[in-house]
């Protein structure tokens, strides 16, 4: 077993990231579909790939069983650098107010 430490590569490995979204509540779905539309581009340019958006959800503890995406990209930097790009800013812009969610960017571990 690898020893790990956070933010660090060992013997050739880099930790992937993932952006994992969990939506509270949708109050302007307009404003939700124009956001996909710019988002998916934006995640697409920087690498990513979106491996769940909107698919069947169960929630558990304090969860809220609503619309959920989970978005991988080979590392936690580029997950980050993602998320601050301009093309992703612009479809943050869109969103706005639109929905209340919880958007991480979480390190996966070997």
């Amino acid at each position: 077993m690898n020893s790990y430490v956070f933010g660090q590569t060992l013997e050739g490995f880099v930790a992937k990231g993932y952006w994992v979204s969990s939506y509270n509540t949708i109050s302007d779905p307009e404003k939700l579909a124009a956001y996909d539309k710019l988002a998916a581009a934006a995640v697409r340019a920087a690498g990513g790939r979106t491996l769940s958006v909107g698919a069947r959800v169960v929630a558990y503890d304090a969860g809220v069983a609503e619309r959920a995406v989970l978005v991988e990209f080979d590392s936690f930097e580029q997950a980050g650098a993602a998320r601050e790009s301009k093309a992703y800013q612009e479809a943050l812009a869109v969103l706005a107010d639109g929905v209340e969610r919880d958007f991480r960017i979480v390190e996966a571990r070997d």
